[in-house]
């Protein structure tokens, strides 16, 4: 395939400025702007972050541009304005989306710029007549997000947000100026502001640039993936640990989950469509969600993380007995799991597991413990447990740790010390 074949396979273009094939038929310089409002990528974002690896692997430059001077004014959203961040924060966000890009991107090389360096030195009457008299209001103000906010009783929009399509044309026509930036890469929330660069351009230079905008990723509820949405699944393991990061991808539902793969990997489309049709034959096994939670993991936090994040998953969720993890897994899976400690004087003479249930969350009082263990819903060490006065012994807990399931999802260790 081709890039322009591949990115309409994998279904990453929405809009674009000219036919897709026109704009990759040679190389191009394609810049993506990044919001510095958090010093961490969500999932969201890195849809259009991988998008831009694909072009920088077939031969394009690739320039990162953090918005140090448009993150201090925000885009307008539907509803409320944005707070305005202090410098020093967006300095030191930056600094960690940079480092978050390396990683990510791997070999792949790229430059990363700040649009602070030249919006803080605008002046606005030059500004006024050079970029503003290019822009109508009467086409801004028809603007959906803008629209919405007008026709909303309640809501308002400053002056500040009514000049943010400016400024990101703006720094458009300042990339192409300084580092010959031709193409310019966002979610398609972004359109219309992304079209006015190519516009700016073509006004003010007389020149031709190019846009693609990507569908927006969303979540299984249909809502876009970001921090507004209180959705957001971080990049960064401080925010998001690599198992919960993983945890995220295998636990989706199948609806939805060959889009993922082709959004969110570089397995070639051919294999994601076999893998897909190993999956739909025996849809149980979860290939595609443990393929899928394999690969973008790896990408993100890298092969021992995700080595650790799978092996911890098999153990409490799947087939692999807990007393076989590794040190580092068993570390991951104590950390992320409900755990109660035993001490070797009570579970001598035998621990009641009801009290343990308790103890640990899985159940509300010794009663509901009883009732889930007569329900034959809850297992020890893969035993599932009917007697309701059920004890815990030494031999109970190998290497000193045994796995207590509640259903499906539900998980206690018990640790002996």
């Amino acid at each position: 395939m081709t890039l322009a074949e591949e990115l309409k396979a994998r279904g990453l273009v929405e809009h674009f400025s000219a036919p897709i094939d026109k704009i990759l038929s040679s190389q191009r310089t394609a810049y993506l702007g990044i919001d510095p409002t958090s010093d961490s990528i969500q999932v969201g974002n890195l849809a259009v972050v991988l998008f831009m690896k694909r072009l920088g692997d077939a031969g394009n430059n690739l320039v990162f541009l953090v918005g140090g001077g448009t993150g201090m004014i925000g885009d307008p959203k539907e509803k409320g304005e944005r707070p305005m961040l202090e410098e020093k924060i967006v300095a030191a966000n930056t600094k960690a989306l940079k480092t978050q890009l390396k990683k990510i991107l791997g070999g792949t090389s790229f430059k990363m710029v700040d649009n602070a360096d030249w919006l803080m030195s605008v002046k606005l009457v030059p500004f006024l007549r050079d970029i503003g008299k290019h822009f109508m209001v009467n086409d801004l103000i028809k603007r959906d997000i803008i629209k919405k906010r007008l026709d909303t009783p309640d809501e308002s929009i400053s002056y500040t947000e009514f000049t943010y399509a400016l400024l990101q044309a703006l720094d458009y026509l300042t990339l192409n100026e300084k580092y010959g930036v031709d193409l310019q890469i966002g979610g398609s929330d972004q359109w219309t502001n992304i079209l006015s660069g190519v516009d700016l351009i073509r006004k003010r230079l007389g020149k031709q640039v190019y846009a693609l905008g990507m569908p927006l990723v969303t979540d299984t509820t249909g809502k876009k993936f970001g921090k507004s949405e209180g959705n957001a699944v971080w990049l960064d393991a401080k925010k998001t640990s690599p198992f919960r990061f993983y945890q995220f991808w295998i636990q989706l539902p199948d609806a939805g989950i060959e889009k993922y793969l082709k959004v969110y990997t570089f397995l070639p489309v051919n294999e994601i469509d076999a893998l897909m049709e190993l999956h739909k034959r025996n849809p149980g096994e979860r290939q595609a969600q443990e393929t899928l939670a394999r690969l973008v993991t790896e990408i993100v936090h890298g092969p021992a993380e995700t080595a650790g994040a799978a092996a911890a998953t098999d153990a409490l969720f799947g087939d692999t007995p807990f007393h076989e993890l590794s040190r580092d897994a068993l570390a991951v899976a104590l950390a992320e799991a409900p755990s109660v400690i035993l001490s070797r004087k009570d579970v001598a003479d035998g621990s009641s597991l009801s009290e343990a249930l308790v103890a640990g969350g899985m159940a509300s009082s010794k009663s509901d413990a009883r009732r889930l263990i007569l329900g034959k819903g809850i297992t020890l060490s893969g035993q599932t447990i009917e007697d309701p006065d059920q004890k815990i012994y030494p031999g109970d807990l190998t290497h000193g740790y045994a796995l207590v399931r509640k259903g499906k999802q539900g998980v206690l260790i018990l640790v002996l010390k």
